[in-house]
């Protein structure tokens, strides 16, 4: 509530529960108090089957959702054993004496459905509201961690079926999310809207999420012919923006180019400048993407380009590090001295500073090295900082998708 930290959960539950075809009416952020949280619950359950808690199960004094829900449904609180075991093992497997006070995540309603956290202490829970006033009947609340790392993981693998099995969508529900790269939202929309017209009209749900060089394309509906609608409608979307489409649901462009290298037993080097390792940061979530990715160089300086990367100091000299012959000297360099398939170099002016009339700020070069001629693209973000890398690194990853081939049919 100080603003101190961005609520990414509200963003993230609501994507996941709309594509599961459960509409969320509202999301309400309060603060760690009794009375705000008592009124927040009582309320939510008057009105909704379904209401999401997150945060304040851990141990520390401020957290303090579980007990206010205990006093409120009128349970008490037990030590549950096997949580109180799962607490235990997570500091001893880290060589660690558990406070005293974690002990208090053992604490939970009776009658409380545990959902076991793999990934922490705090387990959740599920409690229906039995004969709470004024609630709906048979109304769930469902109470996740806060952290994201826990959260997430719990809420597919466990709070999903409960959903799925206790409280079921009333109608047959299909959605899709189509992943678009390198386009602006008005573009997309220009480009697929006119020709789905007859979907729309037959339920189809048309929704767009742009992001720094990313446009999500949302389709979704119910009921008996929602399947066929939708079908319909992603194959126009794909024969309409083409290329441009990287990947379904929550596919990231990094995960997509990994998986085509591993495919195809192919790596990639990287030379980065401007984005100041912000691809290889990318690359490296991939799990497996250290049978493709075998390493790069951050070559921030001149100096460096040159040591490292074999940049000549002419090229620099004339041309400038922001340049199309410093770029490509720097994927080829970075391909030469780790024998990769690929190589992927970066390099531009991210500002505020910097820049000239010749070369804006949000100039950038991206160079592509392989088994071709090495390919250099100039492009201009102009953005701040941190947007800039982002989508810069976006462009590059891009880049060598569309000239990676795609895989032979089987």
């Amino acid at each position: 509530m100080l603003g101190r930290v961005l609520n990414t959960h509200q963003q993230w539950l609501c994507r996941q529960l709309s594509d599961l075809g459960y509409l969320v009416s509202r999301q309400v952020a309060i603060a760690d108090t009794g009375p705000e949280i008592v009124q927040a619950l009582r309320e939510a359950l008057a009105r909704a089957d379904i209401v999401i808690t997150t945060g304040g199960l851990g141990p520390t004094t401020d957290d303090l959702t579980r007990d206010l829900i205990a006093e409120m449904l009128g349970r008490k609180l037990v030590e549950d054993p096997v949580t109180l075991a799962q607490v235990a093992r997570f500091f001893e497997i880290r060589g660690r004496t558990m406070p005293d006070r974690a002990r208090v995540q053992a604490l939970v309603p009776e009658g409380s459905r545990i959902l076991p956290n793999s990934h922490g202490t705090a387990p959740g829970l599920a409690i229906q509201s039995g004969s709470l006033r004024g609630a709906r009947p048979s109304a769930w609340l469902i109470l996740l961690p806060g952290p994201p790392r826990e959260l997430r993981p719990m809420f597919r693998e466990q709070v999903v079926p409960l959903l799925q099995r206790e409280a079921p969508v009333p109608a047959a529900f299909v959605c899709r999310t189509l992943r678009s790269t390198g386009l602006g939202e008005s573009l997309v929309q220009d480009k697929i809207a006119p020709w789905l017209k007859a979907q729309v009209g037959a339920g189809l749900d048309l929704g767009y999420c742009a992001r720094p060089g990313e446009v999500d394309v949302r389709l979704a509906a119910q009921g008996p012919e929602a399947e066929s609608v939708v079908a319909a409608a992603e194959a126009i979307v794909r024969r309409r923006l083409g290329e441009s489409l990287f990947g379904v649901g929550e596919d990231q462009l990094e995960t997509v180019v990994v998986r085509l290298l591993t495919e195809r037993k192919e790596t990639l080097a990287l030379a980065e400048s401007c984005t100041g390792g912000g691809i290889a940061n990318r690359l490296t979530n991939v799990p497996g993407a250290s049978a493709v990715f075998p390493g790069g160089w951050v070559t921030y300086s001149n100096a460096a380009k040159q040591a490292w990367l074999d940049v000549e100091g002419h090229a620099l000299a004339e041309h400038g590090a922001v340049s199309e012959p410093v770029a490509r000297q720097m994927a080829e360099g970075a391909r030469r001295h780790l024998g990769s398939t690929y190589a992927l170099s970066v390099t531009g002016i991210a500002g505020p500073d910097g820049g000239t009339a010749a070369k804006p700020v949000g100039t950038v070069f991206i160079g592509l090295a392989g088994p071709f001629e090495t390919v250099v693209q100039k492009n201009f973000n102009p953005f701040d900082r941190e947007t800039f890398k982002q989508v810069t690194a976006q462009q590059a990853l891009d880049l060598l998708r569309r000239k990676i081939p795609p895989p032979s049919p089987s």
